[in-house]
């Protein structure tokens, strides 16, 4: 059966040459946005339009645009002037969500300096770890994050500015409130900031191991401001809408300003002139508080953290009335909880979820509207700047329907693996970036169906975590859930799951089995399930670690053993004398 014309598409005109949107191959074979930025600070100092447009908003204050690239151009100038700093060296940004993480992010993109986020979350050991990866010339901290880098950076001899820090600096220590009110009137530094320079190094979460730094350019960054501003656009023709039309966006942003799904959020706010509501930390009732203090339309988070602020909405009655988009990325989103957002608000509130590594640079597939409700299993179609290829084992393309590694290649790719040639080798191939996630194709849209370490192999046939999960995550007593594999001895694995439940409920392991049974096939249905009242472990952005939980399910496990094997030995005496006294009868 022939598939729809791409082109016939609403969105196709976006990217029809001479729109916004257009494509071009690059020399790597890649695709290109043919118009828009090539460097961030290119994007950065358009937003300078903006003026006096609120941009951060957060419980220590409010910046408008002009505020903040103001300050971000005096701190640039100092990086400069004061600490010698020439394009190519690495500043590195450690903080919570404060305001001034934008400052400190965005100073060292007008520097032309590669900006460095660090997990916030670290441990001193942690920071130490990447510090010496990525060598830093200088370190942007707030002052909880300045214990745990200062042994570092007594060592390594690098100047300081802290942010929001208490008591007097030492030496090699500067205060951010103790710099000079910067000058409205001056520009940012005078330095050459070109497309092929490097722009970021992200690590990675580090699920698997350690955190390794994906190195982007600032073509490929600005490939990656590009792409959300894309989907909005698209977005908007699929509801009928002219895009670029309507108030600007009013976001909450509880993604951790150092992760790139936070970046996707970021970057399209900012181009279209909006404000950035940051929260200290999650919290779901403060999160509706903050929606109607400051009538926010758009919510940004993983989904976790969406359904626990369905949850909080539903107990205080709240409906959400200025919120006009709930987006989630990050991590795998339940298909319930779209169909969840529906009951409860109708088609008033849009739903978005997408797909994006740190080494995409954030957001490069997307699903919304009327086509993530009748498809909620899909993470959605790429950009134009996005090529995707189902890979079969030998790297060529499987066709359609077919399950394969998702390898993906476009404007927003890392380049590598910073100071690591060996991972950049195993992972990118010609171009195209290898992600490790199992995904096929049906007319464009992308589904992911599992990470290739978490497929559990059960006698043979596949078993994908994320559809297990999927499954318990639809019975109600359910909050989260987990899934992964444990040894056989003749199976090679079994399908084990660990289970969060809700407040009071009081569903057994062997209901929840019954309750897969319903939907899936008997060797997808967990041999093992622990059940428990904490929540199931996640790193900051919401993927969960399964190497947590590999330890207490394989306990569970040795344990139902020793109690099968308790009751083999009671069983075997009186199996025993019952065909004894059946051979004497006889």
């Amino acid at each position: 059966m022939p598939h729809p014309d791409p082109s016939t598409r609403p969105e196709a005109a976006l990217a029809a040459p001479g729109a916004p949107f257009a494509v071009v191959r690059g020399e790597d074979g890649g695709l290109l946005y043919a118009d828009g930025p090539r460097t961030l600070r290119e994007f950065v100092e358009a937003t300078w339009s903006f003026g006096d447009q609120p941009f951060l908003v957060a419980a220590t204050g409010t910046y408008s645009y002009r505020e903040f690239f103001t300050a971000a151009s005096a701190l640039a100038r100092r990086f400069v002037e004061v600490y010698g700093l020439r394009p190519g060296d690495r500043a590195v940004v450690a903080m919570r969500n404060h305001p001034e993480w934008q400052i400190a992010f965005w100073a060292a993109q007008l520097a032309g300096l590669v900006a460095v986020p660090l997990n916030a979350w670290w441990t001193q050991d942690e920071f130490a770890y990447a510090l010496d990866d990525c060598s830093p010339r200088v370190l942007l901290v707030d002052g909880e994050r300045l214990p745990r880098v200062d042994a570092w950076r007594r060592r390594a001899g690098v100047p300081v500015v802290v942010f929001h820090g208490e008591g007097t600096p030492g030496a090699g220590v500067e205060r951010y409130e103790d710099f000079e009110t910067p000058d409205p009137f001056a520009a940012p530094p005078g330095v050459e900031v070109r497309a092929e320079d490097d722009a970021t190094i992200i690590y990675t979460s580090g699920t698997t191991g350690r955190p390794k730094g994906a190195v982007a350019t600032q073509l490929a960054q600005a490939g990656a401001a590009h792409n959300p501003r894309f989907h909005a656009a698209a977005s908007a023709l699929a509801r009928g809408v002219m895009p670029g039309q309507g108030p600007a966006p009013v976001a909450l942003m509880t993604f951790p300003c150092f992760h790139v799904a936070a970046f996707t959020t970021l970057y399209s706010t900012m181009a279209a002139g909006g404000a950035l509501v940051l929260m200290r930390k999650w919290d779901a009732d403060e999160a509706l508080a903050l929606i109607e203090r400051h009538r926010v339309t758009h919510f940004s988070g993983v989904p976790t953290t969406a359904l626990q602020l369905l949850d909080a909405a539903e107990r205080a009655g709240a409906e959400l009335e200025t919120l006009t988009h709930l987006n989630t990325g990050g991590a795998a989103a339940p298909p319930d909880l779209v169909a969840r957002l529906t009951a409860r608000y109708g088609q008033r509130i849009e739903p978005r979820n997408g797909y994006g590594l740190t080494e995409t640079c954030g957001g490069v597939l997307a699903n919304y509207g009327a086509g993530y409700r009748e498809n909620p299993q899909s993470v959605g179609r790429p950009t134009p700047a996005t090529e995707v290829r189902i890979a079969g084992p030998d790297g060529h393309e499987l066709p359609e329907g077919q399950v394969g590694e998702l390898w993906l290649r476009g404007q927003a790719l890392a380049r590598g693996y910073w100071n690591n040639p060996g991972a950049t080798a195993a992972a990118f191939h010609e171009g195209w970036f290898m992600t490790g996630d199992l995904a096929s194709v049906r007319d464009g849209r992308v589904s992911i169906v599992d990470r290739l370490k978490d497929m559990v192999i059960r006698g043979g046939e596949n078993v994908y975590c994320v559809e297990v999960e999927a499954v318990l995550h639809g019975h109600p007593d359910v909050a989260d859930a987990a899934v992964l594999g444990v040894p056989h001895p003749v199976l090679g694995e079994e399908v084990a799951a660990v289970v969060q439940l809700r407040a009071g409920s009081t569903v057994t392991a062997d209901e929840l089995r019954a309750h897969v049974g319903k939907a899936l096939a008997a060797f997808k249905v967990p041999a093992h399930v622990l059940v428990r009242d904490e929540p199931v472990p996640r790193n900051p952005t919401g993927k969960i670690l399964k190497r947590e939980l590999r330890g207490p399910v394989q306990d569970q496990v040795s344990r139902e053993q020793v109690s099968q094997d308790q009751v083999s030995r009671e069983r075997a005496p009186r199996e025993q004398a019952s065909q004894e006294g059946s051979f004497r009868s006889a």
